[in-house]
């Protein structure tokens, strides 16, 4: 009898694309593949891109040659964000065999499967106004949570942003289907789900459904505990998904909100479609529904024409708001982007020390704001074991927290005392009680 064929899986970029390669890997492995960690023990190696950036790509090539070089006679095949704009250039590095946009990876096992061996460059591409099916998806390699794709694609256009153009129109399943997948997911034992998309509070395009519809029926969903939204944009936070969130016993108080920049005038630049006051509104009406919440944010430092005041601006808005936390880019200009052509770019290291003021307004925040909380309780549910015998989770609004390694508490709610903050902004946390009781959701200042 033949040994099954070995494929290995190489995800870079956001949460959504590891839950589509969690599905892609299941196609595989349904097929009677064995799927390996490492590319030298594998026949064959997926890569799922990601081009958000100029060094994301970078990062794209610079592994494709390295599985290459580790398993020179391995299938590498190509799919996601950077293979769907530029197909070309990946084909043109050594060892590809198959490059796959994002309109593929439905097909993709199939595409692999019939290639049989390194038979040569095959290239699968797509124009944008393509990008029309939904490729269902989330992610199964935790084992406490899922990322549950409910949405893909986006209409907003940024003038910084490729991901129209590589993923297209904004699009999802209904509301029935999607619970279906969490229902899936319930059954393999997860208890949170990330409810993960492109423009995930602009759900509903396709089916005259709403976001706030998909979170009542998924908060019906038995054996899931918690859930999280990974991103949301300022004018799609409703007061109602707010009000919804601050009610929910399983809607965890943990927002993430892009602001991009503190400056109207930037702002109106990158095309987005809210202003500073609007960002302010909504940290301030989810602060007063639920005071303990995790925010964090995205901001683009060095956006052309970003002058030294509309930096001070977003600095001031930041600090005077305190989110637990911030996300930093350097402005990456992207090809075919309007924001490519603009005049006025900002220098490197004028980049670099802008994101270096924000990066230190992030670490004192993101302290400040756990040390709230340690003396208190908290439920957190451990994830398994990780570096040094420890196990790591979350609290319900997002606290990163360590203990030492017990198998029996894995995946089961565990209340807990935050004991102390390490260097890296993780809290030592001692249980207090472990089982399927229900604890307090989110941890509570002392």
């Amino acid at each position: 009898m033949a040994s099954p064929k070995k494929v290995s899986f190489h995800t870079l970029g956001c949460k959504l694309n590891f839950s589509e390669t969690s599905t892609i890997a299941r196609r595989f492995e349904e097929n009677g593949y064995l799927r390996v960690r490492h590319p030298r023990e594998a026949d064959i190696c997926v890569v799922n891109t990601c081009a958000v950036t100029e060094h994301a790509e970078k990062k794209c090539r610079n592994l494709i040659r390295r599985l290459h070089r580790e398993s020179p006679s391995a299938i590498i095949a190509v799919t996601g964000c950077y293979a769907q704009l530029r197909p070309e250039e990946i084909a043109a590095i050594e060892g590809v065999d198959l490059v796959l946009g994002n309109r593929g990876k439905g097909e993709l096992f199939d595409r692999v499967a019939a290639l049989g061996g390194k038979t040569g460059v095959h290239i699968h591409s797509c124009e944008t106004s393509e990008l029309t099916d939904f490729f269902a998806a989330f992610s199964t390699g935790e084992r406490t949570r899922a990322f549950l794709k409910v949405q893909d694609g986006c209409d907003y256009k940024c003038s910084y942003c490729t991901i129209h153009y590589a993923r297209g129109a904004s699009r999802n399943m209904p509301v029935a289907d999607i619970v279906r997948e969490a229902e899936r997911i319930a059954a393999s034992g997860r208890r949170e789900i990330v409810v993960t998309g492109i423009n995930t509070g602009d759900f509903g395009r396709t089916t005259g459904e709403r976001f706030i519809d998909l979170l009542a029926a998924l908060e019906k969903v038995e054996g899931i505990e918690r859930y999280r939204i990974s991103s949301i944009e300022p004018n799609l936070l409703t007061d109602e998904i707010i009000e919804f969130c601050a009610a929910s016993s399983k809607f965890q108080p943990h927002f993430h909100i892009p602001l991009q920049s503190g400056s109207d005038r930037m702002l109106g630049l990158m095309r987005r479609r809210y202003r500073a006051d609007t960002f302010r509104d909504r940290i301030e009406t989810v602060r007063r529904s639920m005071p303990d919440a995790f925010i964090g944010v995205d901001v683009i430092v060095g956006f052309p024409g970003e002058t030294e005041e509309d930096f001070m601006q977003t600095y001031r808005l930041l600090d005077a708001l305190a989110p637990s936390y911030l996300h930093v880019f350097p402005f990456s200009a992207r090809p075919g982007t309007p924001a490519a052509d603009m005049p006025d770019k900002v220098r490197d290291e004028v980049k670099t020390r802008r994101a270096e003021l924000l990066g230190s307004l992030c670490a004192m925040l993101h302290r400040r704001f756990c040390e709230a909380y340690v003396g208190g309780t908290a439920e957190v549910l451990f994830e398994g074991r990780g570096a040094g015998g420890m196990m790591y989770g979350y609290t319900g609004n997002y606290i990163r927290c360590k203990a030492p390694y017990d198998r029996q508490l894995v995946n089961r709610p565990c209340t807990v005392r935050l004991e102390r903050i390490d260097a890296d902004g993780t809290v030592y946390v001692s249980p207090v009680h472990c089982g399927d009781t229900p604890a307090p959701e989110t941890a509570v200042a002392e």
